[in-house]
């Protein structure tokens, strides 16, 4: 089980790495059975025998060589053979000069434990999708005519569906009062009660949309606008499980226990927003920030006529959030650093182990004698 097997004795050392020189030499100026040997044949033998460890003469000799092998295929295979091998950086040992140890068995067990469990790890992160973020100036949604799609959804438990109504304006000129298209009122509490519902379009300038009774024919006495806000989104509905952001701010906001009375103004703070996904399709959405105040306010005739006011702006600044997954090469570069960061440290372990054990019992076996 040991990776780390310890050399039980030298290998014996070869010139021309473990080769057969004799049935090289064969190949190389025998080349074929019965083929009597030409004077430089003979001359190639004589400086192989009489010269192996003289370096000049061996490149004299690989000279002599390389010029027969071009005239044989035979003879050129195994020359090319030859230079391969002697390129190999990673000599092999014999198993039977090795030597398995306990420790290194343990050492190989944990070894491939750990590089398992980081191999996981890794993995994990490449399948997985990063979400990064960025922030710029600019207008990222330009194909949309300038305008920004509304969704609204609130419910006014004491206000009958018939004093209900939208009105929205802005610093364009535009000023809507009743607006209708794409909306729905949905009586409460037996229709002394209702529930709008609208979706609508508002310009990219300032301005502000409001509930309120201005649009119906006749104001009542005492107008409840106690509340409690379901939905208010801009843009796109994204599906983002990753992305922690302000899309529906004021989902949730309960407002039944104010004063019946009272005016609500919520300030808002749009902020465009960009999603892109894997394949570079991008979706237009908008968060914001919103501030609010109550107040019971007067008309010109002194009557009460409270509203739910959301004024809004938009922020010059762009928040895009842009799906990434980590390249390939990365991950193989990450792999190949893990399984050869820990051979090399576990490496040195079980040698330092060895060593110390193979110490140990030298002066354990001096004390004896």
């Amino acid at each position: 089980m040991g990776l780390w097997r310890k050399e039980s004795c030298p290998c014996p050392a070869e010139p021309w790495t473990g080769i057969d020189t004799g049935k090289l030499k064969t190949v190389l100026l025998f080349p074929r059975a019965g083929l009597p040997a030409s004077d430089e044949q003979d001359e190639v033998a004589r400086t192989w025998d009489s010269n192996r460890s003289s370096w000049p003469m061996k490149l004299k000799l690989g000279l002599m060589m390389l010029r027969r092998c071009l005239t044989n295929s035979k003879a050129s295979s195994s020359f090319t053979r030859l230079v391969l091998i002697r390129l190999d950086i990673y000599r092999k040992v014999p198993k039977d000069l090795t030597q398995p140890t306990y420790t290194g068995a343990v050492v190989s067990i944990i070894c491939c434990v750990f590089m398992l469990f980081l191999f996981l790890s890794e993995l994990k992160g490449f399948i997985a999708t990063e979400i990064v973020n960025e922030l710029y100036v600019d207008d990222p949604d330009k194909n949309s005519g300038g305008k920004i799609d509304v969704s609204l959804n609130i419910s006014l438990p004491n206000l009958h569906c018939d004093l209900v109504g939208l009105d929205i304006q802005d610093e364009m000129g535009r000023h809507e009062v009743g607006h209708i298209d794409n909306s729905m009122k949905v009586p409460l509490n037996h229709g002394h009660g209702c529930r709008f519902e609208g979706e609508f379009t508002i310009n990219k300038v300032p301005g502000n949309f409001h509930v309120s009774t201005h649009s119906a024919t006749a104001q009542p006495q005492s107008p409840d606008m106690t509340h409690l806000i379901h939905k208010l989104a801009f843009g796109e509905k994204l599906q983002m499980q990753n992305v922690q952001g302000a899309f529906n701010a004021l989902g949730g906001a309960d407002r039944l226990v104010s004063n019946p009375l009272a005016s609500h103004d919520y300030i808002l703070k749009i902020v465009p927003t960009v999603y892109e996904d894997l394949s570079g399709k991008q979706r237009f959405s908008y968060q914001y920030t919103v501030a609010n105040k109550e107040y019971v306010a007067y008309s010109h005739t002194g009557r009460i006529i409270p509203a739910i006011w959301y004024r809004y702006d938009l922020s010059p600044i762009t928040v895009k959030y842009t799906e990434k997954r980590q390249p390939l090469y990365r991950f193989i570069t990450t792999i190949c650093a893990i399984i050869g960061g820990t051979f090399t440290v576990a490496g040195i372990i079980d040698s330092c182990i060895f060593t110390a054990s193979e110490a140990w019992k030298k002066i354990q076996i001096g004390k004896m004698s």
